[in-house]
């Protein structure tokens, strides 16, 4: 029998879709969430990354931990939790860990704890593979959608390489069942697109018909994005685009992820 694969974050947007996964492919799956839950095929237990409760009973046992759950504001220190409990427990498991790409060039503090926690991870001598993907749809959708409310559209002219989380998650998944790596190749979304293209198309798919204005965006992480240092295009890995996202989707202020 296949080792039992712990999913972090098991209950958010991308650590649902890797348990769903996990779990149509008959791959024995234990997943974290900081509430009690329960689903068929899953065995769900409940634990703080935060705190460290309930971790070293989620840790217990398996073999692979795909790192799902993120905390913008404690990235390092629950990474830390989880690493540290995986060594009390006496076992190395393979530790699956999802960054962004540009986290080593673009000077946002979630970026740069992202890349910080990449560096304890590989720092921790524990079995690891650390992929780096572009930005989710949903993200790009949010912040475009914001800018869509006005009369006119403000759009920097930065680019952006949007990617499904369902393609993420089929990644991780290959990785998971297979030997640490640890750095791999980014991965993208199937194509790299302009804000303003993508901003068309968001208004596209509400029905909307609004003029869009250029705007500089200056400082040190708009520069970081207009250099493309946010984009994998040698690695368009990913299927499904920004406008079958959008049909999947429903108005850009109802957001929701099926």
């Amino acid at each position: 029998m296949a080792e039992q694969i712990l999913v972090t974050g098991g209950s958010g947007q991308l650590g649902r879709v890797v348990v769903e996964r996990l779990r149509a492919a008959e791959v024995p799956v234990r997943a974290l969430s900081r509430r009690r839950r329960s689903g068929e095929g899953v065995q769900w237990t409940a634990g703080d990354l935060r705190t460290g409760r309930g971790i070293d009973v989620a840790v217990a046992g398996v073999g692979t931990v795909i790192h799902c759950a993120t905390d913008y504001r404690r990235e390092v220190e629950t990474v830390r939790t989880l690493v540290e409990a995986a060594r009390w427990s006496g076992q190395t498991p393979h530790l699956v860990y999802v960054s962004i790409v540009g986290v080593d060039k673009i000077p946002l503090g979630y970026y740069q704890a992202k890349l910080a926690a990449e560096k304890l991870i590989a720092g921790s001598g524990m079995p690891h593979t650390i992929l780096r993907a572009t930005q989710f749809h949903s993200l790009v959708r949010t912040i475009l959608a914001g800018a869509a409310r006005l009369p006119v559209v403000p759009v920097p002219k930065f680019r952006f390489q949007p990617v499904d989380v369902r393609d993420v998650a089929a990644r991780l998944l290959e990785l998971a069942q297979g030997e640490p790596r640890g750095r791999v190749a980014d991965f993208g979304g199937p194509e790299v697109r302009t804000t303003a293209d993508l901003a068309r198309a968001l208004l596209a798919a509400s029905g909307k018909d609004k003029r869009l204005v250029s705007v500089p965006a200056p400082g040190r992480v708009a520069r970081g994005y207009a250099d493309g240092a946010n984009l994998a295009p040698e690695h368009a890995d990913g299927v499904v685009t920004f406008e079958q996202y959008l049909a999947e989707q429903g108005k850009p202020t109802a957001f929701r992820y099926r």
